[in-house]
């Protein structure tokens, strides 16, 4: 039978490395799963195809420095993991008892007790068993912040095997943006990450565990790790198991594309999102450990951590080069009959000789990586045409518009957002005409209609604030040679929202006295734990705009994945729906809103509104601003197509972003409650909450067509060139003068006070 695609040419930057405990491993682990019965009588596996899946391969090649206790240790949880997605597929998944696979999973947290003296529950099955005893012989070298991320991430690999047994059951293929998501969880590579840990005995410090820079190694690490067993398993997943959680098959069905085509896209995603983990321990992680103060020996754990992720990259890739467990066989071979064949010659495929692969992949990977930075700045796009945004909700605007308008221009004015800025072009970044054009207490209005008079005006600051400060950095900061101005006055702004009850700095500029004011009148009535999951909302869109501005230092247009995750965050989201929340109060538990139909329900709504605003903004951000970030762009870029292709995906995705929200309220909500046993109040809450979120879309969707920001008539109106201020130079060769300038405006001056 022949294989349904030919598989691509992998960018593999890293050469394998094989352990020299191999053997003893092979050993080892067939002994420890017979001990736990997963070999003879489990009806899963028997012993041949045991030894034909490898696992001790698998470990060998991915931990090639571990010590030979490490390897057993570690080649038995990966025995036990690839236990239990078969017993899991065997048991459950074939039989759609989603009933008891549920039942099945909820006792599994019982065996990973953070404190290793707790006890546990009997085991019942295999899986128990395994998981009792390689949770024993783990934990007590970690620290207990590990334990409690390693906990987590186990738990997620479990539990989100309901979430691909829901969408067998349904028939439904999910959408790229909620598929690459969910399989980082349902997939358990952040799991395997974090036995990299382990196994290097290098813990990631918990101090910056969190941040940004970690995150995207992790993740990025992750994607890696499921796009390429994708491609290696789309044959025995689609073919024998009935899977519909295949990267292959998802793009097959969202592009319109053949099998072949949706694997070489794939592969690009594989290869842009392993470029993206090059790219942030290149450029990140050093900034991140000064920012941090950590030492020498933490930082010499990081950098373990980092180089065990490359290794388990490349040794990953060489069994499933191997593995019988996977589409393999023609690996490197020259394409079938009607396909092409590759430029550069495949070369040898044995074991050892993956360093030989290594220039090849780069020599082809290179022009899609060059085609990131080669942007031509200000390139004259014309109006995009739109398409239909399927918009299901109808807005409903608050009766309070006029006076919330009224409002905000005093606002404006009394915390001096509309004043001048010297050195910057036009004296200053908006005026009240530009104000007014925007129009952000129409936003308001539609995304909280039964607002208040007070809260409606609240919501419009915010609004007009985060605007505001979204087109101030790239204009005061993206002209100053690096980002340590931009990063002096994030402090600044973060020293602008104290958590307990504080005066905060002097402001020296609009943007401080407008976020003082804004943090007094909504911080002040929540409580500690409030108040700071609602300064978090605001600090990831500040640090989000120093993303961008390191971007547009480096003229590098994002890859798709990285883009669409940041951009949630640029675009205020958090912020906003924060502000829907406020109202809430403690009747629905704070866990209820961190459970996957609930943050899948805000990621849809909020893809939605990112899109539908890139899809507005493109003539603006990219012809008149000299953008790199949007999603047009972004698409246009990673695919090597024309614009009209690229917003054709953009609305595609827009759309489908859209019916997975609302697959999540019909279907995912009422489960939920169930689940949880939620009372009638709660139920409401959370019923009113989605009703919030359509507001919020709708809302967004009409101020775009109602307000004066995008249209090729305004855009010429706010940018056509204005005179300078009297005695300022003018003319050319003068921009030095006007730079100089701005280096001494408020912004900057205010970076060396304190």
């Amino acid at each position: 039978m022949s294989q349904p695609f030919q598989l691509p040419r992998f960018y593999m930057p890293y050469p394998a490395r094989l352990n020299p405990h191999l053997e003893s491993a092979r050993e080892h682990s067939k002994a420890w799963a017979r001990d736990m019965r997963m070999i003879e009588g489990s009806g899963i596996w028997d012993e041949a195809a045991f030894d034909s899946h490898d696992y001790a391969l698998l470990c060998a090649y991915t931990h090639p420095d571990a010590s030979a206790a490490e390897l057993d240790l570690v080649t038995d949880w990966y025995v036990w993991v690839f236990f239990f997605d078969d017993h899991f597929l065997d048991i459950f998944k074939r039989t759609r008892d989603m009933k008891g696979g549920k039942a099945y999973l909820d006792r599994l947290p019982a065996f990973m007790p953070i404190d290793p003296g707790e006890s546990s529950p009997e085991p019942t099955n295999q899986v128990e068993a395994g998981l009792a005893d390689l949770w024993a012989r783990t934990v007590p070298a970690m620290s207990v912040d590990w334990r409690h991320r390693f906990r987590e991430s186990t738990r997620h690999l479990l539990e989100e095997s309901l979430w691909e047994l829901a969408n067998i059951n349904e028939g439904r293929v999910s959408n790229p943006v909620e598929y690459i998501e969910m399989r980082r969880k349902v997939g358990g590579a952040p799991w395997s990450a974090n036995l990299v840990e382990h196994a290097a005995g290098a813990e990631v410090p918990a101090a910056i565990a969190a941040t940004r820079p970690m995150r995207v190694l992790r993740d990025t690490f992750s994607d890696g790790v499921h796009l390429r067993n994708d491609l290696f398993s789309y044959e025995r997943e689609t073919g024998d198991e009935g899977e519909l959680a295949n990267a292959v098959l998802v793009l097959e069905k969202f592009l319109d594309i053949d099998t072949q085509q949706a694997a070489d896209a794939v592969n690009d995603l594989l290869t842009a999102r392993l470029q993206q983990f090059e790219h942030t321990a290149l450029t990140e992680v050093g900034p991140l450990l000064l920012e941090h103060g950590l030492d020498l020996a933490a930082g010499a754990d990081v950098l373990a951590y980092v180089k065990g992720l490359q290794d388990w990259q490349s040794g990953g890739h060489e069994w499933h080069m191997r593995s019988s467990r996977y589409m393999n066989d023609a690996a490197g071979a020259p394409a079938a009959a009607g396909l092409a064949v590759p430029a550069v010659p495949a070369g040898p495929c044995g074991l050892g000789t993956s360093a030989a692969r290594l220039v090849p992949s780069l020599v082809e990977t290179a022009p899609a990586r060059l085609r990131a930075h080669a942007h031509v700045p200000f390139e004259p796009v014309g109006p995009l045409p739109h398409p239909d945004f399927g918009m299901p909700y109808e807005t409903r605007l608050s009766p309070h518009l006029d006076a919330a308008r009224r409002h905000n221009v005093e606002w404006s004015h009394r915390v001096g957002i509309l004043e001048t800025v010297p050195g910057v072009p036009g004296a200053g970044i908006w005026d009240e005409e530009r104000l007014k054009d925007i129009d952000l207490p129409l936003c308001a209005a539609g995304i909280h209609p039964d607002a208040t008079p007070e809260g409606l005006d609240l919501t419009s600051d915010w609004l007009t604030w985060g605007t505001y400060a979204d087109d101030y950095y790239p204009v005061v900061f993206g002209r100053t040679p690096d980002l340590g101005a931009a990063r002096a006055y994030h402090e600044r702004l973060l020293a602008c929202m104290p958590l307990d009850p504080a005066p905060a700095p002097p402001a020296l500029t609009g943007l401080e006295r407008g976020l003082i004011d804004l943090w007094a009148r909504t911080a002040a009535p929540m409580d500690r734990d409030d108040r700071r999951r609602f300064r978090a909302g605001v600090e990831d869109m500040l640090e989000s705009w120093l993303w961008e501005l390191a971007n547009q230092k480096q003229n590098r247009i994002p890859e798709p994945v990285d883009y669409i995750e940041m951009r949630r965050k640029t675009f205020g989201s958090d912020l906003t729906m924060s502000l829907s929340r406020i109202g809430h109060g403690d009747s629905v538990p704070p866990e209820i809103y961190e459970t996957r139909p609930v943050k899948a329900m805000e990621s849809a709504a909020q893809d939605y509104a990112c899109l539908m605003n890139d899809i507005f903004s493109f003539q603006k951000e990219i012809q008149f601003e000299g953008e790199v970030h949007n999603a047009v762009l972004v698409v246009r870029n990673f695919f090597d197509c024309g614009t009209a292709e690229a917003l054709g995906i953009v609305a595609d995705l827009m759309t489908s972003r859209m019916r997975e929200f609302q697959h999540v309220v019909a279907v995912q909500l009422p489960a939920l409650f169930e689940d949880f046993g939620l009372d009638e109040t709660a139920r409401g809450t959370l019923h009113g909450y989605a009703d919030e979120l359509k507001d919020w879309m709708s809302g967004i969707l009409t101020w775009h067509e109602g307000c004066h920001r995008y249209t090729e008539a305004d855009l010429l109106r706010h940018n056509s060139p204005k005179a300078p201020p009297l005695g300022a130079p003018g003319g050319l060769g003068t921009s030095a003068a006007r730079l100089a300038a701005l280096s001494r405006s408020p912004a900057v001056e205010a970076l060396t006070v304190g």
